[in-house]
């Protein structure tokens, strides 16, 4: 929606369109169907983990609260996101609102630099449970769990927050069609009348600063880790400890190669079609999500066992 001032004949923006896979309607309704079966398995999924480790009292550890911290994260990434987005490929409703616009983005790109500290800190709780066992229980207590939870909220919110705040700040005159699904900063700020140089600056140095940092640290620590375990001589005891390693390590693939395999398309948009960024945005807040618990369900002996007490209890 589009609103005139009369002092100054400008044209303010109150509201945007998401230009949502428009030009080919094909890509909607083949979309439409994986992607909500990727939202109602990452809702479904995502809620029984946490119902499984809430009401499970052996789960009641470090690394599960930290899973349970992840699940959430990825609830709410979903939440913000995907219901759009389905609304625009079956009822194309593709408006939304200044605020809602600039929320989506503030939640978008505060929680997942959240899910990759929480991926750091899950990956320094493997790196103590392999490299220094006698001192975990000491090292990874509660207390550890919840000064991590509040490092991580503080520290995203305060170098996130100005990204959605720089962007609001802008002058909106005139062109309100973002070529996205979803509110992306710079799908957004590009609509601006305004020199958006600094947006774009500010969000580079905060991915790298955030996201880019975690996925290092997390790859030293692997390095460790795999020093340690080659260096165990006791029979079975390299297998043991890899396979405690195993299901963080595929959700840590997962979610770094659908953000590296974006990043680089979005590099040479030139050369590939444009809805093959967008697509990949929308995918790296479903994939992930749907994919996490499902493998620690599978993965993790003490899941498995706490979903099967549940359904004997509900039996």
């Amino acid at each position: 929606m589009l609103s005139y001032s009369n002092s100054s004949l400008s044209v303010e923006v109150s509201e945007f369109l998401l230009n949502c896979f428009v030009r080919d309607p094909i890509w909607q309704r083949w979309l439409s169907w994986p992607l909500t079966l990727l939202f109602l398995l990452a809702m479904g999924a995502n809620a029984t983990l946490l119902i499984t480790i809430w009401l499970e009292a052996s789960l009641h550890e470090p690394l599960y609260y930290m899973l349970s911290l992840l699940s959430l994260l990825d609830i709410v990434l979903c939440l913000t996101v995907i219901p759009k987005v389905l609304a625009i490929f079956w009822f194309d409703l593709r408006s939304i609102s200044f605020s809602a616009c600039f929320i989506q983005m503030f939640i978008m790109n505060n929680f997942l630099p959240m899910e990759s500290c929480t991926f750091l800190v899950m990956a320094y709780d493997r790196y103590v449970a392999i490299c220094k066992p006698l001192h975990y229980s000491s090292i990874i207590t509660d207390q550890f769990v919840a000064k991590a939870i509040v490092f991580i909220l503080l520290r995203n919110t305060f170098i996130s927050a100005p990204i959605p705040i720089l962007s609001a700040r802008l002058h909106y005159c005139g062109k309100h069609i973002i070529e996205n699904c979803i509110c992306a900063n710079l799908s957004v700020s590009k609509l601006s009348c305004d020199n958006v140089t600094l947006n774009k600056i500010y969000q580079l140095i905060a991915a790298w600063s955030l996201i880019g940092s975690d996925l290092v640290l997390i790859f030293i620590s692997y390095t460790f880790i795999l020093k340690a375990v080659l260096r165990l001589k006791a029979k079975g005891a390299a297998t043991k400890a890899l396979s405690t390693c195993g299901s963080h390590f595929i959700l840590i693939l997962f979610f770094s190669t659908i953000l590296l395999v974006f990043i680089f398309t979005h590099m040479i948009k030139k050369k590939v079609a444009p809805e093959i960024p967008v697509l990949l945005n929308v995918l790296h807040h479903v994939i992930p999500a749907a994919l996490n618990p499902i493998v620690y369900g599978v993965r993790t002996q003490e899941i498995k066992q706490g979903i099967w007490k549940l359904l004997k209890r509900s039996r």
